[in-house]
Formats: C-alpha cells, sequence, structure tokens
C-alpha cells in the first residue's frame, strides 16, 4: 500500500461496517448477506484509494476464507446429519417420546440442562444444535413454547460445551494459542462459567416454557402421525449413540459425524419400508420431502440436506472475505499496536482484550480469529503487566467463542439460525449465559477478584507450559 491507513480511519470504517449491519438487520429488516457484501466491496474501494493493489485485496479474501473451510465443511455435513436422522426415524424417534416426557413448563431448563450434557460429551456446539438441537425445536413447537426462547436455550447449552469441555477445539485452542495449560484454563473459566449458568438456569426457570400450552388431543395426534409416518423404534438411536461415543474417544468431528450419516441410513434400510438409494441421494440433496397431512409434523421433519445450509455457507463465505480484506489491510495490527507494548492495569487489559475479540468477531465472524488475534498480540503486554496469561486465555474464549453465535453473519450465527429456523436477532435476548460471561469477565476485572496481577519485574511464573 502507498499510504498506510491509520488508526481514526480504520476506527471510522469498523464503526460504519457495523452502523451498516445494524441498520439492515434491526430497522430495514432484511437478511444480511447483501448489507455484508456492499461492506467488502467499500472496503475494498477504500483499500484501492489507499494504494493497495487489487491482488492484495484478492489475496485478503481467499486467506479469509481459507481460514474458515474446516467450519464450512462442518455446515456441509450437520445438514447430511440431519437429513439421514430425518429419513432414518432418529429424530421423530427422540420427538415422539420427547413429548410424553417433557412438559412445557419445565421446557428451557430442560432443554439448557439436554444440550450441556451433549455439547459436553461432544464439544461441539455444532454437532449439538444440528441433532438434539433440531429435535429440541421440533418439541417446543409441538408444546407451544417461544421459538426464540427454545433456540436460545438450546445455544446456550450448546455453547457451555464449546467452551468447558476438554473435547472442544475452542477449549484447547485459546490455551494454546496464549501458552497456558488446558485445564488450568478450564479451571480459570469456572470463575465466569459458574455464575453465568446459574444464572441462566435460575432465569430460564422462572420463563418455563414462555406461555407454552400444550395441548394433549394435538400431542397424542402428532404422536400418531409420527408412529405411522416414520419408525418410531429404539434402533434409530444407534446413529447419536455413535456420534458420543467417537467424540468422547476424541477423533475429528468430520469423520465423526460422516459415521453417523453411516450408520442412520443403513438402519434406515432396516426399519423405513421401500427405501430406495434414489431417495437417500435426494434426501442428503435436499433434505427430508415429505407429505403427512399433519402441518406441524410437516414444518418440523422436512429439515436438512446439503442446500439447507447454502444460506448459511454463503453468508459465511463474505463474511470471512471481508474479515480477509481487514487482515490484509493491517487493520486488525492498529487496533493492538496501542496496547501491546505497554504496561497497564490488568482491568483496562483485559477489557482491552475483551472488546477486541468481540471487535473481530463483529467485523470478520470467525471464532477462531476471534481468539488467534487478541492472544497473539496482547501476550506480550500481559507479561509486561504482570497479568497471569490465564487471563488472557479466559478473556478471548469468552468474548471469543461466546459472542460468536450472537453475530448474525458469524460463522456459528449463521448455522444456528438457519438450523433452528430462528434468526439470531430473536434468540439473543435469550441466549443469556453467551452475553452474561463475558459481563464477569469484566466484572472479575475491574474487582480484581481471581486476576492475580504481580507486580513488574517478578514475571517469571506468568508463563504455565502447555
Amino acid at each position: 500500500m502507498k499510504k498506510q491507513i491509520k488508526l481514526p480511519v480504520a476506527l471510522g470504517l469498523f464503526t460504519m461496517i457495523f452502523a451498516v449491519m445494524f441498520t439492515s438487520l434491526v430497522y430495514i429488516k432484511v437478511e444480511p448477506h447483501i448489507p455484508l457484501l456492499a461492506c467488502l466491496i467499500l472496503l475494498g474501494a477504500v483499500g484501492v484509494a489507499f494504494g493497495a493493489q487489487w491482488k492484495t485485496i484478492e489475496k485478503g479474501i481467499f486467506n479469509g476464507i481459507i481460514a474458515g473451510l474446516q467450519p464450512i465443511m462442518i455446515l456441509l455435513t450437520v445438514g447430511l446429519v440431519i437429513a439421514s436422522w430425518m429419513l432414518s426415524g432418529t429424530v421423530p424417534t427422540l420427538l415422539f417420546y420427547g413429548m410424553d416426557i417433557i412438559q412445557p413448563e419445565w421446557f428451557a431448563v430442560s432443554a439448557l440442562i439436554i444440550t450441556v450434557i451433549v455439547s459436553s460429551f461432544t464439544g461441539s456446539s455444532f454437532t449439538t444444535v444440528g441433532t438434539v438441537g433440531v429435535a429440541l425445536m421440533g418439541i417446543g413447537h409441538v408444546l407451544g413454547v417461544n421459538p426464540a426462547l427454545a433456540a436460545g436455550a438450546i445455544v446456550s447449552g450448546a455453547c457451555f460445551g464449546d467452551k468447558m469441555s476438554p473435547l472442544s477445539d475452542s477449549t484447547n485452542f485459546a490455551p494454546g494459542v496464549v501458552g497456558v495449560n488446558m485445564f488450568e484454563h478450564i479451571r480459570h473459566m469456572m470463575w465466569t462459567t459458574v455464575p453465568a449458568f446459574i444464572l441462566t438456569a435460575i432465569a430460564f426457570f422462572v420463563l418455563g416454557g414462555s406461555g407454552g400450552n400444550a395441548n394433549l388431543q394435538e400431542i397424542k395426534e402428532i404422536q400418531s402421525v409420527l408412529s405411522s409416518e416414520f419408525p418410531i423404534h429404539l434402533v434409530t438411536l444407534i446413529s447419536p449413540i455413535v456420534v458420543l461415543v467417537l467424540a468422547f474417544r476424541k477423533l475429528p468431528i468430520i469423520p465423526i459425524l460422516l459415521a453417523g450419516v453411516t450408520v442412520s441410513i443403513i438402519v434406515g434400510f432396516f426399519l423405513v419400508p421401500d427405501l430406495t438409494l434414489q431417495k437417500v441421494i435426494n434426501t442428503m440433496q435436499n433434505g427430508l420431502q415429505t407429505q403427512t397431512g399433519n402441518e406441524t409434523v410437516d414444518t418440523i421433519v422436512n429439515k436438512g440436506g446439503l442446500m439447507s445450509m447454502m444460506w448459511s455457507i454463503s453468508l459465511v463465505l463474505i463474511a470471512l472475505g471481508l474479515g480477509g480484506v481487514i487482515q490484509a489491510l493491517g487493520m486488525f495490527d492498529l487496533l493492538f499496536g496501542a496496547v501491546k507494548n505497554t504496561t497497564q492495569k490488568a482491568s483496562k487489559l483485559i477489557a482491552t482484550t475483551l472488546a477486541s475479540s468481540v471487535g473481530i468477531n463483529l467485523l470478520a465472524g470467525e471464532m477462531y480469529l476471534s481468539i488467534l488475534l487478541p492472544g497473539q498480540a496482547l501476550k506480550d503486554a500481559y507479561i509486561k503487566s504482570g497479568v497471569p496469561l490465564k487471563n488472557l486465555s479466559r478473556t478471548v474464549e469468552d468474548g471469543g467463542t461466546l459472542v460468536n453465535p450472537l453475530v448474525p453473519w458469524s460463522v456459528s450465527g449463521a448455522f444456528f439460525a438457519s438450523t433452528l429456523g430462528v434468526s439470531v436477532i430473536e434468540y439473543i435476548p435469550f441466549a443469556l449465559f453467551l452475553w452474561l460471561s463475558p459481563m464477569f469477565t469484566l466484572l472479575l476485572a475491574y474487582t480484581g477478584w481471581s486476576i492475580g496481577q504481580k507486580k513488574t519485574g517478578s514475571l517469571e511464573n506468568d508463563h504455565t507450559a502447555a
């Protein structure tokens, strides 16, 4: 670039991008793809105006997309899982028995606890939302539960495991970037996780089903349709059990999901009458497409397939491209340049870290980038200031992993919205755990609890070998 972008210009561009997206989603109420693409085009034009070559901007777009190929592959695979679990009767079986067990007044707490358990065993919010989350949304729909409340409870529980489980990529990634032992990282996160989870559980206990009122006759009718149209059998649960077992054995997530798809299809050939290879392939492509004669059942089960993920993937591609251009123009570096080599109070340093992770989530929509960049850029500042690095790893986890699903154009936000059928803007007020944890991060920073800042010059114990 012939002219370097200065910090005030970068902050102005960041503010503009956020203003465009907020206005488009909240006031104009349009889907985020085109507004985000417009921001990408405008940012590219600004880069050219500052002397950047098109090859630089193009390379930034490609690099941003490449960094997000793994979550995109996961999105595609989850689409296959949902389709196969609908076809083979896995989700209908969960619906059938779930409607007998879960009561409307306990739905929110039940959904929270179930998803916490599943996400802790799998270490993946995507797997949890794309499997048991779909079934819970169906149960909530039948019980008359507010869809936004149901989605908020599911997302909160799913992200609990993504943050706390030793099997989670982000739980390994955050301390790995910073240089902290993973189990020390998990123990330190308890300071923000436990109070946030307790408050979330209390709130969901009070909210119950948010006005949900089950009609016993309607439930019996839906169960009758499910039993006549799908195999309602415990054998259909073999696939989710396989997924849980393989996840617990720490296998890579994509092979785990593909194994679940394979087992589900095999079960389907044994249990589903007249199932053909053509129907399997069409369902994997376009999702289940059946007419049961019951509108509620059709709304619940006609989901999944590769094509159902394309809305999310197209949005994620644009967001990743935008983040790549921001990085290529050196704008992220400007955010950290003012603080990374200076001594700071723990409160200011942690607040800066949290703001950086949240800001990168808002601009790039990529969780790993929101952990990686602040983790790398601010590590020296923590060492220089005598703030134990476990505070850095905890902060980027709270501001990265948990904030990502609250951004409509992020990888997690786009996936959760399309999979659960509830927009991010709608479920944000009910995704209590996701924004309470960062609030406790700030509270601890400014009270000094659990921080343990040392006097500068006595920093030899700041590093804990991973």
